[in-house]
């Protein structure tokens, strides 16, 4: 049989001829949107702006999404900032003295009296030589009843709850603190703190480490980077603002950092301020945005002061002489992981092991706050808490 590979012309249907269709209609408005991106990106690249308000163009709400989408504009550094990048940059990297009798540089931040001299004085019996003692009394002369606390006021200024004049008494304790070059390990405390190990077990906790207790952690809620503001800019974004407890201990290297930055205290001075819609509290983000930003591996990220904020107010509980017992006591020194939650509506909660070189350890060596009516339970129960 004969195969018929191909077909007859009357067989064929007749082929339409092709139709010249008109050209496509091309959306104008994604054009110029496009066109105005790409302008916008060329100038903030060769103009590239001084003040960054409102996210160059729009508000940071509308543009914080695309941030990452788009690319890092390069910026020239003012003055400022070269001058502080210089200054934190040497003394990261020079060599620190070394000191033949290393001490610790205990500083009080307190209005007047402190309640817990009796008990910082059993503390510290019979290690003379190893500590300092520093005062701050903000508001009336101290009157003590332990005579290792006679004389070691250091001229202080009024303090404000929530100010800037916070920081600047903690800078002035530093400053006190670090004219002695023995001093090599800095802490910061209250009227309302006491310890809650051995003075051998705190000192050898602080002096064999290389990290300062800074606590810091990003607090996406209202009470975090809801307190941050755009005039921070350009030298603090807000992906780098950072919370964290007020009570530090620091190393000296650290304690001279704080002194010499001016830059960004200076804009933590103008623009973190106690206000109705924008509560900015210095003490709680000056230094943690400060230490993430510019040595954040050098610092722990928790407070070796145990504060219980379990009751979701303003100010952390407070004990009463009726609330210190030998278990609230044991169990504040067996805590062993940092507890944080978040002050949005999630209300993200996260548990992070405090690690000391390498191994986890409990993390407080303080607690607060301890009405002054506890100071005789405490007594009592002090060779029986603390732990070698």
């Amino acid at each position: 049989m004969k195969q018929v590979w191909g077909r007859s012309s009357k067989d064929m249907t007749t082929m339409p001829p092709p139709r010249h269709r008109g050209a496509a209609k091309k959306p104008m408005w994604i054009i110029v949107l496009l066109s105005l991106i790409c302008v916008a990106l060329m100038g903030a690249y060769v103009y590239p702006p001084r003040h960054y308000s409102a996210c160059y163009f729009f508000a940071s709400s509308v543009c914080t999404p695309f941030k990452d989408w788009l690319p890092a504009v390069v910026r020239e550094r003012t003055d400022e900032e070269i001058v502080s990048s210089v200054v934190i940059r040497n003394l990261l990297s020079m060599p620190m003295a070394v000191s033949k009798n290393p001490k610790i540089a205990f500083m009080f931040l307190t209005p007047g009296s402190l309640p817990f001299e009796k008990l910082w004085e059993e503390f510290l019996q019979g290690h003379d030589g190893r500590y300092s003692i520093y005062i701050h009394a903000s508001r009336e002369i101290p009157v003590h009843s332990s005579s290792l606390f006679v004389g070691r006021e250091i001229r202080s200024e009024k303090v404000v709850w929530g100010r800037i004049s916070m920081v600047d008494a903690e800078k002035r304790l530093l400053a006190n603190a670090l004219e002695d070059v023995d001093n090599q390990f800095f802490v910061l405390l209250s009227d309302s703190c006491v310890p809650v190990h051995t003075f051998d077990y705190i000192y050898n906790y602080l002096m064999g480490t290389n990290v300062s207790f800074i606590d810091c952690f990003l607090d996406p809620g209202p009470h975090g980077t809801g307190r941050y503001s755009m005039e921070m800019l350009p030298e603090i974004e807000q992906r780098d603002f950072r919370k964290g407890a007020q009570w530090f201990a620091i190393t000296r290297r650290h304690a001279l950092l704080i002194l010499a930055d001016n830059l960004y205290y200076n804009k933590f001075k103008l623009y973190c301020k106690p206000a109705e819609e924008r509560n900015c509290i210095a003490d709680e983000h000056y230094l943690p945005t400060f230490f993430n930003m510019v040595d954040p591996g050098g610092i722990a990220n928790w407070s070796v002061t145990h504060v219980d904020w379990s009751e979701g107010k303003w100010h952390p509980r407070s004990y009463r002489a009726a609330d210190v017992t030998y278990e609230l006591l044991k169990n504040i020194t067996s805590v062993n992981e940092n507890f944080r939650i978040t002050s949005d509506d999630k209300k993200v909660v996260t548990r992070i092991p405090c690690m000391w070189n390498g191994t986890k350890r409990p993390c407080y060596l303080f607690a607060r706050k301890f009405y002054p009516e506890s100071l005789n339970n405490l007594l009592k129960l002090f060779s029986s808490y603390t732990s070698a």
